[in-house]
């Protein structure tokens, strides 16, 4: 594929030289209301008490990928925090999306389209 040419080649070479081969147009997802065609969105957003989840989990199913900062609600109440964290993970993980935590004080949490290497 032209991709793996291109990736294969060395990072000094200059564009010009590939202008002749023929590339394949992809056509991705909408991702949801307030994003362009083509366009993924990505937005973050602050966990301050368990009512926010609903919000943040209707913003996944729109299709943006959520940068979760939970340390408001982790240093008001630890137990609100572990419910607000298990919904969004039950949530998520049945709409074939993915959470992980990154340090201690963020979750990322993507649509089904967006896969995450551990």
């Amino acid at each position: 594929m032209p991709l793996k040419r291109l990736l294969s080649r060395s990072k000094d070479r200059d564009f010009e030289e590939i202008e002749g081969e023929e590339y394949l147009e992809v056509n991705v997802m909408d991702s949801g209301a307030g994003v362009a065609a083509g366009k993924l969105g990505i937005r973050i957003e602050n966990l301050e008490e368990f009512a926010d989840a609903e919000r943040v989990l209707r913003q996944v199913r729109e299709g943006s990928i959520i940068f979760l900062k939970i340390k408001g609600l982790k240093d008001k109440d630890m137990g609100e925090l572990k419910r607000a964290v298990d919904k969004l993970k039950r949530t998520v993980v049945a709409n074939n999306g993915d959470i992980i935590g990154v340090e201690q004080n963020w979750l990322i949490l993507t649509p089904e389209f967006v896969a995450v290497h551990r």
